[in-house]
């Protein structure tokens, strides 16, 4: 888990994340990004909300971690949806979460 959140913090460095509700279904729709994650403790409305439109989209999906451990990895008040928008971090990120047991979904 934690390569998975220094792979956050480094994205969020490199202006290769987004972060928000409104702000990720934006980047989702004009398809700028490569993965999307959920928190774990989201709630089950924001969880289906992204289930269905990455699934429209074409995105993979993550749902798992915690809230507070999303928005502490990229220097953020505590974080519910994040985006990735480079496929090399995106890569890193699925490739990390290939050996996570923390997660709930993934897609």
């Amino acid at each position: 888990m934690t390569k998975l959140l220094s792979y956050l913090g480094l994205a969020m460095r490199a202006g290769k994340l987004v972060t928000g509700d409104e702000i990720v279904h934006k980047a989702l729709r004009s398809g700028d990004l490569q993965l999307v994650i959920v928190a774990g403790d989201a709630s089950e409305n924001t969880k289906k909300k992204f289930r269905d439109k990455c699934h429209t989209y074409r995105v993979p999906l993550l749902i798992g971690l915690d809230r507070f451990a999303i928005g502490a990895s990229i220097g953020k008040a505590d974080r519910v949806v994040v985006g990735v928008s480079d496929s090399g971090f995106a890569r890193m990120m699925r490739e990390q979460l290939a050996i996570m047991s923390e997660v709930e979904y993934i897609e």
